[in-house]
């Protein structure tokens, strides 16, 4: 079953954020586009690459009207120790979403129960709360934010642009398609 439209579950956990704790809860992400990108655990390997990429790519994202909300099942203490102790993770200005209860992560259907970790998902939240965009990925492969940021992109644009689709690797700027029973083939 696909989660597209759907519009995720009243929440309020706990976060890491520049230094502090804060909770964050559903009311939080309405009315602004948001990602919420599930990893499995911190103080691994692939995690704190994906991590550093979507640090580096923040101010573009937070330009487009987004918040990035890393999530894991760890708690937002193992969040703040994992800050302390690395450098790259250090360089992490988004919140840092905690799990522990793995109550987002089977919201969102990436829970590994067996694990008491999340799959690596991404997942694009419009600003009704509805998820218009997600990928789970293998544990063993990192993602890449480039990508990301550009599915954000074309998401903002089709929900401003209604009557119009973008085609594989559409960039702004760039055409778009227009619907048509021509373009289906029916005619």
């Amino acid at each position: 079953m696909s989660l597209i439209g759907k519009e995720i579950s009243e929440f309020a956990v706990q976060a890491y954020v520049n230094g502090e704790f804060k909770e964050i809860t559903k009311k939080d992400i309405l009315g602004k586009w948001s990602v919420f990108f599930f990893y499995p655990a911190d103080f691994t390997f692939v995690c704190p690459t994906e991590l550093e990429d979507l640090a580096n790519k923040y101010g573009e994202f937070q330009a487009a009207g987004c918040e990035i909300y890393s999530v894991s099942c760890d708690s937002h203490y193992v969040h703040k120790a994992w800050h302390d102790a690395s450098k790259t993770i250090q360089k992490i200005r988004y919140p840092m979403l905690a799990d522990p209860t793995g109550k987002l992560a089977r919201d969102f259907e990436v829970m590994i129960e067996d694990d008491g970790m999340a799959e690596r998902g991404s997942f694009i939240v419009n600003p009704e709360g509805k998820i218009v965009a997600y990928e789970v990925i293998a544990g063993n492969v990192g993602r890449n934010a480039d990508e990301l940021f550009r599915r954000l992109q074309a998401s903002q644009f089709v929900a401003e642009h209604g009557d119009q689709v973008c085609p594989a690797k559409w960039q702004p700027g760039a055409e778009t398609l227009k619907p048509s029973l021509d373009l289906v083939g029916l005619i």
